[in-house]
């Protein structure tokens, strides 16, 4: 087996990470709790939830294509396929997600959308030695790995990384504003407000979560003009979460011990391999995850069909040349930094404590929903795209609302 040097392994991060060319496909990932149709509350069994898959299990395929994987605490994930167009990309997932719903509810259980389970506190019911490892991995710093692996759910949006160029369609430019328009997504479409019955005091509450675990790996990475470099350090000298294995074994890395110190060499700790940095990279959590393409994974899942909004909106912003730029001068109040152009963590935090009750968020992001609407208006996607986006800016955005509000007002009413 080949040694991999500390030099090669930055040359594969480089490699893997942002893979170019023109920003064509998209994909989504839909994340589901699952409850007791009549009593939220129940805990689940993992025998339950299988009995339930067992129909689609059986044929091994959905119709859009997607991959159905159960989380940790057994939340359900739907991903996509990546698809050339907007509309083929939401088309997909909701064949896929309508046989979903119908196989749980059948057994009567119910797919919910929201960032955290309101009510209960799953047990874990993986156990794979990864997931051990990394509750363990968590464990050190107190309960919110926990949390996170067994209560949340959110809405990924997977969109190529772009050119390598200097304009709106290049990977630098596309990347920063992926950062820029994050906190805006946190606060819009914040749907976490409750856990154990009460409010926690954020409207985001699964982003909370997120910004109390290990900061070198699930907070942005430190600015760089160049998002590759800038992403390299940050994977090298995250911490090491678990040592694949045997399945039968303990995966547990050693407390503290980083890649960058992996590769310089452990007593008694045999040298990392390339397949060992492909593993480290994928348990690394940021907001904006680059694989070779760009992984939005800040935002909440959302109630019903409203998985949709989110999808067409950060598409539209990003993808969508002069909606691109308009996003980026209506996040200028949110980087005032000149030397660092994308939002701070404090702007990360304001989102998901306060959401749009923030002025500076509520007016980017009723500017985001403005120009994300005039480049639907013109861009020949299906009219029911920008219909669900219209109608989710009136219900909530133009009100300076997120779907949290709703869940904190039907618990005063209780």
């Amino acid at each position: 087996m080949t040694e991999l040097t500390l030099e090669g392994a930055e040359a594969h991060v480089l490699g893997v990470s942002f893979k170019t060319g023109p920003p064509e496909r998209i994909g989504v990932e839909t994340e589901w709790l699952v409850q007791d149709r009549h009593n939220p509350g129940l805990p689940i069994s993992f025998d339950r939830l299988n009995t339930a898959l067992a129909p689609i299990k059986a044929t091994d395929a959905l119709p859009g294509g997607s991959k159905l994987t159960c989380e940790p605490g057994g939340q359900l994930e739907l991903s996509s396929p990546p698809a050339l167009a907007l509309g083929a990309c939401v088309e997909m997932m909701a064949m896929d997600l309508a046989v979903l719903r119908t196989a749980v509810e059948q057994a009567d259980l119910a797919l919910v959308g929201r960032g955290l389970d309101p009510y209960r506190e799953p047990p874990r019911v993986l156990d794979h030695p990864r997931h051990r490892a990394m509750e363990s991995y968590f464990d050190r710093e107190g309960p919110w790995g926990r949390d996170m692996m067994r209560r949340t759910a959110s809405i990924q949006i997977n969109l190529d990384s772009g050119e390598d160029s200097p304009g709106v369609a290049g990977y630098r430019s596309r990347w920063e504003l992926a950062h820029r328009i994050g906190p805006v997504l946190v606060a819009a479409f914040a749907n976490s407000p409750i856990q154990d019955g009460w409010p926690t005091g954020w409207m985001s509450s699964r982003q909370a979560i997120w910004s109390r675990m290990d900061a070198g790996r699930t907070r942005p990475p430190r600015y760089h003009s160049d998002p590759r470099v800038a992403w390299t350090r940050y994977a090298l000298d995250a911490q090491v979460m678990c040592i694949p294995g045997d399945l039968g074994g303990d995966w547990s890395a050693p407390p503290g011990l980083t890649f960058r110190t992996w590769l310089r060499g452990v007593p008694g700790l045999r040298p990392p391999a390339l397949a060992d940095l492909d593993y480290h990279l994928g348990t690394l959590f940021p907001p904006v995850r680059p694989r070779g393409w760009l992984e939005l994974r800040m935002i909440d899942a959302q109630d019903g069909d409203d998985w949709v909004v989110p999808t067409v909106l950060a598409t539209t912003l990003l993808n969508n040349p002069v909606a691109a730029d308009a996003a980026y001068a209506a996040t200028e109040q949110l980087c005032p930094d000149s030397k660092r152009p994308v939002p701070s963590d404090d702007v990360w935090l304001r989102a998901a404590r306060t959401g749009l009750d923030d002025q500076d968020l509520a007016k980017a992001a009723r500017a985001c929903f403005a120009v994300a609407d005039s480049a639907l208006a013109t861009s020949g996607t299906p009219a029911v795209l920008r219909h669900v986006v219209t109608d989710f800016a009136e219900r909530y955005t133009e009100r300076g609302r997120s779907p949290a509000h709703d869940h904190l007002d039907a618990l005063r009413r209780t």
